[in-house]
């Protein structure tokens, strides 16, 4: 692995105990929503996050949501699980994003973008498929923040941007330029920081299923999927909409759903 990632990874500050506390909450099997709510009342940032998404275009609530008990009761446990998390991974991991010509507000509108879509499209094939995989696909793309980070530290801002332009995909000019993509190096994070072990399993071959594991390929492939249709750079664009469909029909997934749930999305993002 490229020396400088490492020390990047080990150099990240540990999670918050909120954090820590919400993934032992998470790894229960009976979760009460009033006890999520006191673990999350303790920290200001995952208040004004839940918030901030809860009242954002993409959930289409009525009226505006208020409290941090009422985004929980509209989200769900689950839901609100992943955006506390998530919002306070990427506040962590917050550096420059410029090689990949974006900020960090594009970064989380697309992290947001996936989870709906993955709720949506998945909700509708297993329940408890859904549940596992709303997390991960709000945080697979964590590791962009340290190879940003390292292309840029690098120098290698414009060369990588090239590529990109070439036409290679943005995991294609990662491994060129780094070494490694963005799915390794999140799934390294998240062992860095002990996570959970499904986390880590279904995230880190996204950029290269050939060599997934049987037992994780379809969460994988599902990821993957979500990953194309909400790409950081232009998420929800015809073209990605389009290749993320083309990879649903490849790997044999629900893609009836996964159009109606695009769709439907797409409505909303109208108000936006």
């Amino acid at each position: 692995m490229n020396e400088n990632i490492i020390e990047k990874i080990e150099s990240l500050p540990p999670l918050p105990k909120t954090i820590i506390e919400i993934e032992e909450f998470r790894q229960q099997s009976e979760k009460e929503a009033y006890e999520l709510l006191k673990i999350v009342e303790k920290d200001a940032l995952i208040v004004s996050t839940l918030l901030k998404v809860s009242n954002s275009a993409m959930f289409g609530f009525r009226s505006k949501v208020e409290s941090a008990s009422k985004a929980i009761n509209l989200l769900g446990i689950n839901f609100t699980i992943s955006i506390a998390i998530g919002g306070t991974v990427q506040n962590l991991l917050k550096t420059n994003l410029s090689p990949y010509r974006i900020n960090s507000d594009d970064f989380m509108r697309a992290s947001n973008l996936a989870t709906t879509l993955t709720s949506m499209w998945i909700s509708k094939v297993s329940f408890d498929l859904k549940e596992e995989l709303v997390l991960p696909s709000l945080l697979q793309e964590a590791g962009k923040f340290i190879l940003a980070d390292v292309i840029e530290s690098d120098g290698k801002t414009e060369e990588f941007q090239e590529l990109i332009a070439s036409g290679k995909t943005l995991a294609e000019a990662e491994k060129e330029i780094t070494g490694m993509t963005t799915s390794e190096i999140t799934s390294k994070i998240f062992k860095y920081w002990k996570l959970s072990d499904n986390l880590i399993n279904v995230i880190e071959f996204v950029d290269d299923i050939e060599k997934c594991d049987d037992k994780y390929k379809e969460q994988t492939e599902i990821l993957d999927v979500i990953k194309t249709i909400c790409n950081v750079t232009d998420a929800f664009s015809e073209e990605n909409i389009q290749k993320g469909i083309a990879k649903a029909k490849q790997y044999n997934l629900d893609v009836k759903n996964l159009e109606a749930a695009i769709e439907k999305l797409e409505d909303r993002l109208l108000d936006e």
